[in-house]
């Protein structure tokens, strides 16, 4: 807190440093050189260990007023204080893998998890491609919840793409069809058809792309 950090790295090379967070620089490589490109204003949602957010509008990312961003993670799903990043992360569907395995010992998945020290959120994509039914009913739960965070999304900023980036991305066409077949559901009809929904052109290389 309050260290002038890129001061700190000017002061070292002898080139313009500036700060930022990473989802906020892949909105921006994203909305520059990937899949948000020529589209405006860009969202950018990553789904990793957490939930984060990036806004660009006009070319350039947006800053709230200080300490504020693009929380998406931070939005609550209830009153209960259940947040999108509780539900949505890596983590979050890591969990959700194991418990259904624990609860279920005879599944697909389960017998999939076999010899893995922890089975979790990429045991998803191989099951995916078998068509295993487990494996899609866990992953509408999770796109049925960014859905509905994402619609928020939709109502307050009017994005014209919504691109998914993160390591849970990887998991593919899956999880951009699931989400953008459940937002139009959440967002107000006056605003249908809605922005659509993308992953991340660049894909892991999104926050260096858009930090450079």
């Amino acid at each position: 807190n309050d260290f002038d950090l890129g001061g700190w790295l000017r002061n070292l090379v002898p080139c313009p440093a500036r700060i930022d967070n990473d989802a906020n620089v892949a909105a921006l490589g994203e909305a520059i050189a990937g899949a948000g490109r020529g589209k405006n204003p860009v969202f950018y949602a990553t789904l990793g260990s957490g939930v984060g957010g990036g806004l660009v509008v006009d070319g350039a990312i947006y800053h709230g007023a200080p300490p504020g961003e693009i929380e998406v993670g931070h939005l609550r799903l209830d009153r209960n204080g259940t947040t999108v990043e509780s539900r949505c992360s890596g983590w979050a569907v890591d969990r959700r893998v194991r418990k259904f395995i624990a609860e279920h010992p005879g599944s697909g998945l389960a017998r999939q998890a076999a010899g893995e020290q922890a089975p979790g959120a990429r045991l998803l994509g191989e099951a995916l491609r078998r068509d295993d039914p487990d494996a899609k009913h866990l992953l509408a739960e999770v796109t049925e919840d960014l859905a509905f965070a994402l619609a928020h999304v939709t109502h307050l900023c009017h994005p014209e793409i919504i691109i998914l980036g993160g390591g849970l991305s990887l998991l593919g066409p899956p999880l951009r069809d699931g989400v953008a077949g459940v937002l139009p559901r959440f967002v107000m009809r006056a605003f249908h058809p809605g922005p659509s929904v993308a992953l991340a052109g660049l894909a892991e290389d999104a926050v260096p792309a858009g930090a450079l």
